[in-house]
């Protein structure tokens, strides 16, 4: 009997085990999952697949996983015994960035080069950003990646920090619906998005481990606001933590960003992911409700489960991280085993990216309508960077693209004359340039990307035949920029020495045979132009515009597109305008340090934001300090008037309306800001708020259209430290419409007869 009863036992303990060791991860068994899971198993699930070198060809790029999409960034682990797939991570934002080449492969596997973040915003334009998006979604896909790592959503507190061009504006609220429309699009596609970095990454300059220090307001109204739209908005699968310390401790290791306001006010319901560090402190992280560490190591599993063996980190807590990956999980592509083409469609992707290019450009001067180009014939093209155009900044926000068409490109396919004597001699020159640079020692990898070649003098004697040989001249001036360093006044804010004698001969000598300048900006980020920008006719802001850019600023000077662009951020006079100059980044004695060369650098190792909200127009607009180009700004080829100015309280707040009329003899598109005075008293405000946009649909001559905007309660509020709530104080609000910040071309008011009060939590508090 004994003997029966034993052997039973033994079946139903095999059974048991049969059964357990059958779990596989479905839709509907994550909690079933999780139970199977071993310590070990759990372990690995938050710690990212290994870094790797890819096999082949893979630009000098770290990071590439070999086991399934070589030169992918990360990469999730796979747990085969429970059906666990693995999941590949991707670099954007202004496409997908894999390996193009790969070892015993004919094929090629190039990815779209989109314009930049900086473009895309500057289009103001969601409905465009979203289909953006989707092509980058489809890309994702198609290519076999799981989640795309973006877009990025910092604010531009300095026109120094060395990643702006990933980044969309100064202000939050354009941050957060431009970042909101790209999450739809690419998540449209059955892919993930991770938006970056959360939070205060604004500087590149020690950012392991500066310490952004500011006020509980300024955290919320300007450096969170966006990520909140984006988060409330398009629920983002994924959010990545930044490199550095807030307030404090690591945003990596702080549960009051990642929990208590993420999670606990925001409803977020994704994973959080850390960005691409080694062994910090594991349990603090996890604790913090930071699901997953890339880019992985051994020494991380090993040191969660001795943690939590040890009784440091609770098995619990892990177990709340686990869950949230394996909900990640049965959402990805991997997991519905989606049999990837490798084929997305590229050449129609070219084609979006064309387009979109031209709507986020931004015409800054255009005195006696020298652009469109009507009537030119020969041209005579200044400038390196024409001839060798700037797609995209550099680092992991740079894409492994087929090509990138130049200016001499798109307009030669316009079918305009260039002067092929000076552009046989920039040739040459670029030619020398690039035997110099490949001689030379390497340049600091995949970060650079390729190098930006200095701008070659022109002598007078070559300037003034030009003039006489040409119709028009066109100049461009280029900057590059990425990640890992952060810009410099000399000679990147400000022109070259050579720069601007180049725009003066020209100009001298164009001008003197009446003929016009068009000067182009192919950049990702603000220069100087208030001691320049007097001589030339016309002045293009092209933005990096992506793979297509040659073509698409051909079809904008030419005249087959338009420029309906607006700034999304202010153009100072000089740089020690901006109040965030004083502190960015301040180079000081410390401790931490990096070496360049031989030459040992220290950093600082903290930045304290002691202009709080005054950040961009805020502080220009309050201040009443005259900028370069303000908030907003742009011209187009044609003219609208505002009329029919209408707001009307709702239950929850206000609809904002206006009648934009194209009153000119060209076809245009017209975005309207809308601003918001506060009533006086109570919490300091700036002058004016942006509080909404919209873009009109093409209008041809003569056409309107009525854009409707509509503002809740807690979109008109402030934050309030001492009583930690947002607050809508009552009173009368001015509403503004806008064609930029200094240019409000309607008004109407808004009463409310009470304060509307939204609490919060006390947390984030400054550490000194």
């Amino acid at each position: 009997m004994k003997r029966t009863v034993l052997i039973a036992c033994v079946l139903l303990l095999g059974s048991v085990s049969t059964i357990t060791a059958q779990v596989k991860l479905q839709a509907n068994n994550v909690d079933e999952v999780l139970k199977a899971m071993t310590l070990e198993e759990k372990a690995m699930l938050v710690v990212g697949g290994n870094r790797q070198i890819a096999t082949g060809d893979n630009n000098g790029m770290i990071g590439g996983h070999a086991q399934r999409v070589p030169g992918a960034a990360g990469a999730t682990q796979a747990i085969p015994r429970l059906g666990i797939p693995s999941t590949v991570l991707t670099d954007g934002p202004a496409g997908v960035r894999i390996s193009p080449r790969r070892d015993n492969d004919q094929n090629t596997y190039f990815c779209t080069g989109f314009p930049v973040g900086t473009a895309l915003a500057c289009t103001w334009n969601t409905q465009l950003v979203e289909e953006v998006g989707k092509c980058i979604g489809n890309e994702v896909l198609e290519y076999g990646c799981d989640v795309l790592l973006a877009p990025g959503m910092n604010i531009h507190r300095s026109p120094l920090c060395g990643r702006n061009f990933e980044y969309y504006s100064e202000d939050p609220l354009v941050t957060g619906k431009i970042a909101a429309a790209y999450v739809r699009g690419v998540q449209s596609q059955g892919v993930g998005t991770s938006v970056k970095h959360f939070a205060a990454n604004s500087q590149e300059t020690n950012r392991m481990g500066v310490d952004e220090v500011m006020s509980q307001r300024a955290l919320r109204e300007i450096y969170l606001k966006g990520f909140e739209i984006a988060v409330r908005e398009a629920a983002p699968w994924t959010v990545m933590s930044s490199y550095n310390r807030l307030n404090g401790p690591f945003t990596q290791e702080n549960r009051e960003l990642l929990t208590t306001i993420l999670r606990d006010e925001w409803g977020f319901n994704g994973i959080v992911m850390t960005d691409w560090t080694g062994l910090r402190n594991t349990a603090a992280q996890i604790q913090a409700g930071n699901d997953l560490m890339e880019p992985g190591n051994d020494s991380q599993i090993k040191d969660i489960i001795e943690k939590v063996k040890s009784g440091v980190l609770k098995e619990a807590d892990l177990d709340i991280c686990v869950k949230r990956i394996l909900q990640y999980l049965v959402k990805t592509p991997a997991f519905r085993a989606y049999n990837y083409s490798n084929k997305p469609d590229l050449k129609a992707h070219a084609d979006v990216t064309r387009r979109s290019a031209t709507e986020g450009m931004v015409l800054l001067k255009n005195d006696g309508q020298a652009l469109p180009m009507d009537g030119t014939k020969t041209i005579s093209v200044f400038g390196v960077t024409s001839y060798d155009f700037i797609a995209g900044g550099t680092g992991s926000g740079d894409v492994n693209k087929a090509y990138t068409i130049d200016l001499m490109q798109g307009l030669t396919e316009a079918g305009l004359k260039v002067n092929q004597k000076l552009a046989d001699v920039y040739k040459n020159y670029q030619n020398y340039q690039r035997s110099l640079t490949a001689a030379g020692p390497a340049r600091g990898g995949w970060f650079w990307g390729k190098a930006l070649l200095p701008e070659m003098a022109v002598s007078r004697p070559i300037i003034n035949a030009q003039a006489q040989e040409s119709d028009l001249a066109i100049i461009t001036l280029g900057r590059q920029a990425g990640e890992g360093s952060d810009r410099h006044e000399d000679g990147d804010f400000t022109l070259t020495d050579v720069e601007r004698q180049l725009i003066t001969d020209v100009c001298n000598a164009f001008h003197l045979a009446n003929k016009p300048v068009v000067v182009v900006l192919n950049m990702g980020n603000v220069i100087e132009t208030a001691s320049w920008k007097s001589m030339p006719d016309a002045i293009l802001l092209a933005w990096q515009p992506g793979q297509e850019g040659g073509y698409s600023v051909a079809d904008v000077l030419t005249g087959k597109a338009y420029p309906s662009g607006k700034l999304a951020m202010t153009w100072p006079n000089n740089l020690i305008d901006l109040p965030s100059s004083a502190n960015f980044p301040n180079v000081r004695p410390t401790t931490t340090g990096r070496r360049r060369g031989n030459e040992k650098v220290e950093f600082q190792d903290y930045t304290k934001h002691v202009e709080g909200i005054n950040v961009g127009y805020r502080y220009f607009t309050t201040s009443k300090k005259s900028v370069s180009y303000p908030f907003g700004f742009g011209l187009s080829y044609t003219t609208f008037s505002y009329s029919k100015p209408v707001v009307k309280a709702t239950k929850d707040g206000l609809m904002a309306s206006i009648t934009v009329t194209n009153t000119g003899k060209r076809v245009g598109k017209e975005v309207v800001e809308l601003y918001v005075s506060a009533p006086a008293g109570g919490l300091e405000k700036p002058a004016r708020e942006l509080k909404a946009f919209a873009k009109t649909r093409e209008l041809q001559p003569n056409q309107s259209e009525t854009l409707t905007m509509k503002l809740s309660l807690y979109d008109l509020a402030s934050y309030n430290e001492a009583t930690q709530a947002w607050e809508t104080a009552p009173g009368k609000y001015t509403i503004g419409f806008g064609a930029n910040v200094e240019d409000i071309r309607a008004t109407a008011s808004y009463n409310l007869s009470k304060q509307h009060t939204v609490k919060c939590h006390d947390v984030m508090k400054p550490d000194m």
